[in-house]
């Protein structure tokens, strides 16, 4: 696998992680490969072969080859076809929500081709221009700047959505709504109601995958092995707390996380 990630120009950093390639050459026998929750939003650009979603154990869609991967709070495998190349860029929390006007909410646990997001004029014209493109700098240098003038336009973020985010992210997940909020009913009705149009998902599920994906580091970094170990430093109430949200978000226990197959490429994500 030839994964890559680039830098956001600095106008946009503070809305988009980074950007992303992914190559991997044709294999007769590929593996499924389990994608699990990671708290972003994803837009990707399928420029290799096609790529299946398994809805169910034997059932798959093709994923559209220009799209909107919304916040997802439960695993799903993904299988290649052939070659695979693909372009993508990560959003944080918030920052997908100041370009568009749909729910978010709509997006959420599922793929949507980006004409139904951005309307089809404006997608046909920017997957041509991607696909057309020499390299990923070409790609990069197009999809900022129509973020750029669509940032230009308006913002549209909630200024109590993004602070709960910050709390987040800054506590690996672990601050309670109530510590956010100050205990403010009012604030967190709001929050509630603003969250899931404008990130996806609820603020107590996204501190929940923020959680995880520190506790799923410090395996990959192999920190440590001792699984009471990561649950506390990762702010877990006890071990049994670690290992049930780990198969909620993964289907699979932490201790059958590392060498699993299907998880080669969730594990160059978190990495």
């Amino acid at each position: 696998m030839n994964y890559q990630t680039f830098q956001p120009n600095p106008d946009l950093e503070s809305l988009i992680s980074c950007y992303w390639t992914l190559e991997v050459p044709a294999e007769a026998n590929s593996q499924r490969q389990r994608i699990i929750p990671d708290g972003t939003i994803e837009m990707a650009f399928i420029l290799g072969d096609d790529i299946k979603r398994y809805t169910s154990e034997n059932d798959f869609i093709i994923q559209p080859r220009a799209m909107v991967l919304g916040q997802t709070i439960e695993p799903f495998y993904i299988e290649p076809t052939g070659y695979v190349n693909t372009f993508a860029i990560r959003f944080f929390p918030y920052g997908f929500a100041n370009f568009v006007a749909v729910p978010l909410k709509n997006l959420a646990n599922k793929e949507t081709p980006i004409e139904l997001v951005f309307g089809e004029v404006t997608a046909k014209e920017l997957e041509q221009k991607i696909i057309k493109a020499a390299d990923s700098n070409e790609r990069i240098e197009i999809i900022e700047a129509l973020l750029l003038d669509m940032l230009n336009k308006k913002t549209t973020i909630d200024n109590i959505v993004k602070i709960t985010i910050d709390s987040l992210l800054a506590t690996n997940g672990s601050a309670s709504i109530s510590e956010i909020l100050k205990e403010d009913l009012s604030k967190r009705r709001q929050l509630e109601r603003n969250f899931k149009k404008q990130i996806g998902v609820s603020p107590k599920q996204l501190g929940k995958v923020i959680r995880l994906q520190t506790a799923i580091k410090r395996i990959l970094n192999r920190k440590t092995e001792n699984l009471t170990e990561i649950a506390y430093e990762s702010e877990y109430f006890d071990q049994a707390h670690f290992i049930k949200d780990f198969k909620e978000f993964t289907g699979i226990n932490p201790k059958e996380f590392l060498g699993n197959e299907n998880m080669a490429l969730s594990a160059l994500f978190y990495k």
